[in-house]
């Protein structure tokens, strides 16, 4: 295997972090791209995405063999709370990586979503017709097209859909996962309601970073789109919860699941179901498996005593 110089957006994030340490610990050169906690970090290179000046002259000044770009405003509620915002990063900023990979002949691969379905005809594959039911999902498809687009005039680029993640975080809110374990940890008499209507495949960053991995040392030209998912049956945010109480010994009384569709004033439309099929990355020849299991995840990971 031949080691190469990657260069990884979002590298202070969830996902960021675990594919940083994946392609260093197989000897890649990399670039750890961040913005605010590069400041306190010197592991990583500063870099603002969105200063079109300063990207250009990053590449310009080191060679790269690939670009995996994590970055983005993985919120749905934020992005639709101000989508002009958030589709900088979600949209903008992929569209202008996809120009610099088709200029300097790298390989580009763009982190998308699920939520570029309804949710209404799983299992999705990598040929369905996106249709997106909130901002989020407009954005980062946006950001699909334009990598899209410069793929059809000659630049190595692909989009690799994945559904919500989960990992090893610094604070809980960095993957709306981790986040129920302060649902289920606050016993202060709060009450809850969760989602017991979405389902959810909840797959681990150390699973898409395996995955990352071996795309970019494959030896062959990728395809456009691909998917990986867990192949863990669906869940619901209310099952989650319950899985990390069981771990944690704590109750859920205080845990109400909502079993219809959330509406009213403020809510951001999400997806029934968006089962991503893996049929296009096995054929490929990339290992879909599954190592970091859901509930055995969470019984090593409260059962060491580490705050997730």
């Amino acid at each position: 295997m031949v080691n190469k110089h990657v260069v990884i957006t979002g590298a202070s994030g969830l996902l960021g972090r675990a594919v940083v340490e994946k392609f260093r610990q197989g000897g890649d050169e990399v670039s750890a791209l961040a913005w605010s906690r590069a400041d306190k970090d010197t592991s990583y290179t500063k870099l603002d995405l969105m200063d079109t000046a300063s990207v250009d002259k990053f590449f310009e000044q080191h060679e790269v063999d690939v670009v995996v770009h994590c970055a983005a405003e993985r919120r749905p509620d934020v992005a639709e709370a101000d989508p002009a915002k958030a589709a900088k990063i979600n949209s903008a900023v992929p569209a202008h990586l996809a120009e610099l990979a088709r200029k300097y002949k790298f390989t580009l691969i763009f982190i998308s979503t699920d939520y570029v379905f309804n949710g209404r005809n799983p299992p999705y594959e990598v040929d369905a017709a996106p249709d997106p039911l909130q901002a989020y999902g407009h954005q980062k498809r946006d950001g699909e097209i334009a990598v899209l687009d410069q793929r059809s005039k000659g630049a190595k680029a692909t989009v690799l859909r994945v559904p919500v993640l989960y990992g090893k975080t610094e604070y809980n809110a960095e993957s709306a996962v981790n986040l129920l374990r302060d649902v289920v940890q606050d016993q202060s008499g709060k009450q809850y309601k969760m989602d017991a209507y979405q389902k959810r495949y909840p797959t681990n960053v150390l699973d898409v970073g395996r995955v990352l991995f071996d795309l970019a040392h494959i030896d062959k030209p990728l395809p456009a789109i691909l998917h990986y998912t867990s192949p863990a049956p669906a869940m619901t945010k209310y099952d989650m919860c319950t899985i990390i109480a069981k771990y944690l010994h704590l109750p859920i009384n205080h845990i109400m699941p909502q079993t219809e569709k959330p509406t009213g004033p403020g809510t951001t439309e999400r997806p029934e179901d968006c089962t991503l099929s893996t049929t296009a990355l096995s054929d490929f020849g990339i290992d879909t498996r599954e190592d970091q299991v859901f509930e055995q995840w969470w019984s090593k990971e409260i059962g060491s005593g580490a705050e997730a």
